[in-house]
């Protein structure tokens, strides 16, 4: 074996070892909150925040879960954000209705110019909003039984401003299933939380670095959690309205102040949130082609390394094996193949996935490059809807 290979494979091996040590580690702070039997008890204390557009074929069962749980404490308001499907039919067929009460209906004002729809539904709804606690959720989630309630007892005993949860993702076509479990392997592999979380307990170690701070941010828009109070601190939706990917972008505002002491913390949503995201392959094309470029904003130089590293850690390997065998490749396959089953039986999902995770990786690894392209082109298409893009 040549120099080189020794080195390459050196690389790869530090780059694994790496991840795992990741994982575990964040699989540490990535608890999973105690289920609450009990409902939120009154004054108001939660609004349910749901933006739906064009969602009259999803949303029934996510307002059927959560308005058994609706009361003196909590509030529910859907948003119906200019659908063109009888969306806001369906939900005032569920009981949701305009003016006062514990289960509200807002007609979506037009889309300004420089805002995202769903940043924009989501401003709207926090300005009707009156609980100290805003959970915004999709209308593509279902609820478990006290979920309103588990999360405001998670987000109070960890002393949260943000907190999000991942649901547990139901998966039914082939693309989904490629696909979406590659979302626990970003998030837990490569996104060191364990290191922000030590920032919140020492917020003295973060004041040195300021706002970068806020690049160890991340969240899920399925499930958001916010203080209130701390919302509106800083600048809300409105402070994000023309980022494609307003969640990301709301948990780094919130990282980016830990020194201040706001705290963002993520959970595991697995058994008290599920959500399926995209229905087809299409779908999962088009949603991931909408975010993983603008994930990274304006760096384009931290996109293609990591494009880069997750090729040569996760997939160089499989091709390592099949056309220069060696112990080394051996050993190396068996690392990414023991994180990705390591993350299934943790977040749900079907282990056999695992097996064929290098062709799971370079779909991935296309939507992203898909993502690029659309950005250069300089707009980007989302439920009927064009948006600016940029670089």
């Amino acid at each position: 074996m040549s120099c080189w290979e020794w080195a390459m494979h050196a690389f790869i091996l530090a780059g694994l070892a790496a991840i795992a040590f990741n994982v575990t580690l964040n699989l540490r702070v990535f608890s999973r909150p105690a289920r609450v039997d009990a409902r939120v008890p009154g004054p108001l204390s939660v609004s349910v925040l749901i933006p739906a557009r064009n969602e009259a074929a999803r949303i029934g069962p996510c307002l059927e879960s959560l308005r058994s749980q609706a009361g003196e404490g909590v509030e529910i308001i859907v948003l119906d954000d200019n659908s063109e499907d009888g969306t806001a039919g369906v939900v005032a067929g569920l009981g949701f209705v305009s003016g006062a009460g514990p289960l509200r209906l807002r007609r979506g004002d037009p889309l300004p110019e420089g805002w995202t729809g769903k940043s924009w539904a989501c401003h709207q709804l926090a300005g009707e909003a009156r609980g100290e606690w805003l959970l915004f959720t999709d209308a593509d989630t279902v609820h478990g039984e006290q979920s309103v309630a588990t999360l405001l007892a998670h987000a109070r005993r960890r002393g949260a401003s943000m907190l999000s949860a991942w649901p547990e993702q139901v998966m039914g076509s082939w693309g989904e299933r490629l696909v979406i479990p590659l979302i626990g392997l970003l998030i837990l592999g490569f996104l060191p939380q364990w290191l922000l979380a030590l920032f919140q307990r020492f917020p003295a170690l973060a004041r040195p670095l300021g706002p970068a701070v806020g690049s160890l941010g991340a969240a899920n828009g399925q499930c958001i959690l916010f203080r209130a109070d701390v919302y509106r601190a800083i600048g809300g939706h409105a402070s994000v309205r023309a980022h494609l990917v307003e969640d990301v972008a709301l948990a780094r505002r919130v990282a980016g102040r830990t020194a201040e002491g706001l705290r963002l913390i993520n959970c595991d949503g697995v058994g008290l949130v599920r959500c399926r995201m995209y229905e087809d392959w299409r779908g999962v094309w088009e949603g991931f082609t909408k975010n993983l470029r603008p994930a990274f904003e304006g760096s384009p130089l931290l996109f293609v390394a990591s494009l880069s590293v997750q090729f040569a850690w996760m997939i160089l390997p499989f091709f390592l094996l099949a056309f220069r065998p060696s112990w080394l490749a051996v050993v190396e396959c068996a690392a990414v193949l023991g994180i990705r089953f390591a993350l299934a039986l943790r977040l749900g999902g079907s282990l056999w996935i695992g097996l064929v995770h290098p062709v799971a990786h370079l779909f991935a690894l296309a939507i992203a490059l898909n993502s690029w392209r659309q950005c250069v082109a300089g707009r980007v298409r989302w439920k009927g809807r064009s948006y600016r893009s940029s670089t």
